[in-house]
């Protein structure tokens, strides 16, 4: 594609113009304003809509028309500002402030054309290297969209250009769809195994095996009284002793034999977390991991923190052992489990459970909590409002269904071997998908080649 000429954008569009600012109007016509909110895809879904009433006036300043180009011109995400959108609706929407719109000269360029090589490469680094940062905002202004070089062949070789990249970007896009097919299709299996080992359906039952051995075992209920009894003797001498909270929860039905219900108070230390004064730079800096619900990412291998509590702060904030099961208890992603490989602290968003030495296996309880039957628990029981909360006294008590400590390590041993092999296959999953983000940088890459500038 060599011998382009390459001239700014400025040049191949008639104009420009930030969004509208204003939330509402009692004046003129209800049209729909574009947010953010309104793209899904790289397009625009048209079935949930912010209408306002705009007058005429406003609708000639702020009307998208086919061929327009829509540009994210503030975002948290710096991944997201800059992005282009091609404007396709079926009615007249205007836009809002976070917006740019930018209207191309169809004589000289095809908007498709400009779509397309926005999303290169090339045009990603000249908006990071010029956008500015404040206050957790990232913005890019016109002047910086206008200055981006643009190679501009003729107008038929631009149709070209398109044609053949819709041409490879509709099999890639068919090969990226099957791909997260495959993905989704894990998760539901990580839901399935989690769901059957938890009913006492992914290994034989410690019932079911001592029959056969024809000796006994303990059971469930038995360990649970065993558990309680051994909290009670290590508190002797320490004052009044406080019973650990019974679940109070519906009952779970179709409980195995040999399994018992116990709530999470009964199985370990339950402990809110808590975060010591950030306008103390001596609370933070040291060696232990102060965990947020964005670090259970890592799962049952949590074991690095975004931040870290000195010995001042951790005197301060709440101390956990290694195997404590972090659960976020409050917000969008309530429910998100990890399991502490080290000792730590956590922000007040997560409630912990540090499970009794050699009667919990912490893998079982982790697991037990990421599981479908785990997860409704939680769910459930949070205050339906617009910012779900767990407190602690509702956590405490949730059920948990407890097999025999055998059959625990059992069911663990299990669900590892079934979910490494699901991690195997996820990796290779994710590795493709990396290589079609690859190949659909250098078609476009190969598409918008064009000769440097003149110095």
């Amino acid at each position: 594609m060599s011998g382009h000429s390459l001239v700014s954008l400025r040049d191949l569009i008639l104009e420009s113009q930030n969004g509208l600012s204003k939330r509402s109007g009692t004046d003129g016509v209800e049209t729909p304003v574009l947010r953010l909110a309104d793209i899904t895809a790289g397009a625009i879904d048209e079935s949930d809509p912010r209408e306002i009433r705009l007058t005429a006036k406003e609708l000639a300043k702020y009307a998208l028309h086919p061929g327009d180009l829509v540009c994210i011109r503030v975002n948290g995400s710096k991944a997201l500002v800059g992005r282009v959108i091609q404007f396709r609706a079926n009615r007249v929407w205007a836009y809002c402030d976070h917006f740019i719109r930018l209207r191309p000269n169809q004589e000289l360029v095809d908007h498709r054309y400009l779509a397309h090589y926005f999303n290169s490469q090339t045009v990603r680094r000249h908006i990071e290297l010029n956008m500015v940062s404040s206050a957790g905002q990232n913005t890019v202004s016109q002047g910086t969209m206008l200055d981006i070089p643009v190679p501009c062949p003729a107008i038929e070789t631009q149709r070209a250009i398109v044609a053949e990249l819709e041409k490879q970007f509709s099999r890639l896009d068919e090969a990226v769809a099957n791909l997260q097919s495959v993905k989704a299709n894990l998760k539901r299996y990580k839901a399935s195994v989690l769901k059957v080992a938890v009913e006492g359906r992914l290994v034989e039952t410690e019932a079911t095996l001592a029959r056969r051995e024809g000796r006994t075992y303990e059971t469930g209920e038995q360990l649970l009284q065993r558990i309680l009894e051994e909290r009670r003797g290590k508190w002797a001498g320490k004052g009044k002793y406080k019973e650990p909270v019974v679940p109070v929860a519906p009952e779970l039905s179709g409980l195995p034999e040999g399994w018992a219900i116990a709530s999470y108070s009964q199985l370990g230390d339950v402990t809110t977390g808590f975060t010591p004064p950030t306008g103390d730079a001596a609370n933070f800096g040291g060696s232990t991991p102060f965990f947020k619900p964005t670090d259970l990412d890592a799962g049952d291998s949590v074991r690095v923190a975004r931040e870290y509590l000195s010995e001042a702060g951790l005197q301060k904030g709440r101390k956990l052992p290694a195997g404590s099961v972090l659960v976020t208890c409050i917000g969008a992603t309530i429910g998100k489990t990890g399991l502490a490989q080290i000792d730590c602290a956590t922000n007040q968003q997560i409630n912990s459970v540090s499970p009794i030495d050699d009667c919990v296996d912490s893998r079982y309880l982790f697991w037990w909590t990421c599981s479908p039957a785990g997860q409704a628990q939680i769910v459930d029981n949070a205050s339906a409002t617009t910012l779900p909360i767990l407190n602690k006294s509702k956590f405490e008590a949730l059920p948990v269904v407890l097999p025999p400590l055998a059959e625990q390590a059992r069911i663990v041993a299990e669900v590892d071997r079934h979910l490494s092999i699901l991690r195997e296959v996820e990796a290779e999953v994710d590795a493709n998908l990396q290589r079609a983000q690859a190949l659909r940088q250098s078609v476009l890459s190969k598409a918008f080649q064009a000769p440097q500038p003149n110095k």
